[in-house]
């Protein structure tokens, strides 16, 4: 395996003036740019103290969240408390307790698991202190005022017509079969089903059809599922998986699903130690993280559906701002924001067994070695430190 130079993966913020929703709900309306900015709103935090819970900074996407809120919170005169939980549940939950004790105007969170603060957050409902969800939806409480995320079902989609493009599928063509293996994320993690979801369904009909087959027979999210998302649990399951179906060096696989970087990274790894084909198999994942995206230069993985969380968090802050002034955004409001990146204002797809959360959810992209530099380096995400993608601090 080629080695290369591991960067610290965070963004560059580009200021520019924003356009964004049409406020239909579950409707995205595209703008006219994708790269990552500042708030272009006017109100200031006057001191108002932000509340950040994040779940782990052994992910590298949350190390990149949590700087980006930092950042856009404190360049509106906020003061902000960031914590990160190391992924373990009592301390999030410790964290928030924290959080609250501190008196703080507004919490972010992002959920470990998101089953487990109905508790907590009822103390921060009970101190009128506003909670919006962050990327992860929350479930079972009513302490949540709004959801902010990417489409998840979508991402799982893209990944789905990305294998369908790659193996040129065409319903009822039994010419030709492809074996297929799914990886998907953290039964904890609310949106590891969206994400799965979505691909399964673009996917079903070549499946029924025949023309995609699952020689593991593993094919519903409970059996495909991978704690924490961790790079060791996809890569040991997958050795597993080669060496139980794959071992004779005649059954070809030909796409590795995964639902994100991280267990893609473990699939990979499991590829080029076992498997005994002579192919190399589709692999998909999700977030850019920097591994990945060397190992797509390197025609390791197949793509990356990259969510700019830069633009996330500005969402947030707009998002958040309203809030603490006294607002009840909805998609016209936000609308006023002017965001130039994708987004949409949904108060139909996301129950979290309390009622319908008010959602905000943008739109992510497919990154693959043809459109990378365009996609991240041309937009300001990254510069290229030699071969491979490095981001700007």
């Amino acid at each position: 395996m080629k080695k290369f130079l591991a960067a610290v993966l965070a963004c560059a913020m580009v200021l520019s003036m924003a356009a964004c929703s049409n406020g239909s709900e579950g409707a995205s309306t595209p703008a006219t740019a994708s790269t990552a900015e500042t708030s272009g709103g006017g109100t200031t935090g006057g001191g108002k103290l932000i509340g950040i819970s994040m779940p782990t900074k052994s992910l590298e996407r949350w190390n990149r969240d949590g700087s980006y809120l930092e950042q856009q919170f404190k360049g509106k005169g906020c003061d902000v408390k960031l914590t990160y939980s190391d992924n373990k549940i009592d301390q999030q939950v410790k964290d928030i307790e924290n959080l609250i004790a501190d008196k703080v105007n507004l919490l972010v969170v992002a959920a470990i698991d998101g089953e487990s603060l109905s508790n907590v957050l009822s103390s921060a409902k009970s101190a009128n202190i506003p909670v919006i969800s962050y990327d992860r939806l929350i479930m079972n409480t009513d302490a949540i005022a709004y959801y902010v995320s990417f489409d998840n079902y979508k991402v799982g989609q893209l990944q789905g017509q990305f294998v369908i493009d790659q193996l040129g599928l065409k319903q009822g063509d039994k010419s030709k079969t492809y074996n297929i293996e799914f990886t998907a994320g953290d039964p904890a993690d609310n949106n590891a089903t969206f994400f799965f979801n979505g691909a399964m369904d673009a996917l079903k009909p070549y499946i029924d059809d025949g023309i995609l087959k699952i020689p593991s027979g593993q094919t519903t999210f409970q059996q495909v599922a991978t704690a924490a998302w961790d790079t060791k649990n996809a890569m040991n399951r997958m050795q597993n998986i080669l060496a139980s179906y794959y071992s004779d060096g005649k059954t070809q696989l030909d796409v590795a699903l995964c639902s994100n970087d991280s267990t893609a990274l473990g699939v990979t790894q499991a590829i080029e130690s076992d498997y005994k084909g002579n192919n190399t198999p589709v692999i998909t994942g999700q977030d850019g993280d920097e591994a990945n995206l060397a190992n797509i230069l390197d025609g390791k993985q197949s793509m990356t559906v990259y969510k700019a969380v830069a633009n996330e968090a500005v969402v947030t802050l707009d998002l958040g701002m309203a809030i603490l002034n006294g607002d009840k955004p909805d998609g016209q409001l936000i609308q006023s924001a002017g965001w130039k990146f994708d987004c949409s204002y949904d108060t139909k797809s996301y129950d979290n067994k309390k009622g319908i959360v008010p959602s905000f959810l943008l739109v992510p992209t497919v990154v693959t070695k043809d459109n990378l530099q365009k996609e991240l380096v041309d937009t300001g995400y990254y510069t290229m430190d030699g071969k491979y993608p490095k981001a700007k601090k």
